[in-house]
C-alpha cells in the first residue's frame, strides 16, 4: 500500500510517501492509521488526533471506515483552507 502524507504530517514522519505492507487485520482507514501510528513517535505525533487530519484514497475525499486494500494509495493531510 501507497501511503503519502503532506505539510507538517510529513515533517513528523520524516517521509512525503512510504510503501508499506499492512497487516492483513488492517482493513478501513481507520485501522491503518492506528497501524501507522506504532510506527515511529513521529507517525504517533502526525495521526494522534485524526479530527485534524483529512483523508483520500486513491485521490477520493475517505472517512474513517472507508474500506481499504493493499493496492490503495492513502493520502494524510491536514484540512486546508482558502483565503
Amino acid at each position: 500500500m501507497k501511503i503519502r502524507y503532506f505539510a507538517w504530517m510529513k515533517d513528523h514522519t520524516g517521509t512525503s510517501a512510504e510503501e508499506l505492507r499492512v497487516p492483513d487485520d488492517v482493513n478501513t482507514v481507520g485501522e491503518l492509521a492506528a497501524y501507522l501510528r506504532t510506527l515511529s513517535e513521529g507517525h504517533g505525533t502526525a495521526l494522534r488526533n485524526l479530527e485534524t487530519v483529512r483523508v483520500a484514497v486513491n485521490q477520493r475525499y475517505a472517512g474513517l471506515d472507508t474500506a481499504i486494500q493493499d493496492s490503495d494509495e492513502v493520502a494524510f493531510f491536514p484540512p486546508v483552507t482558502g483565503g
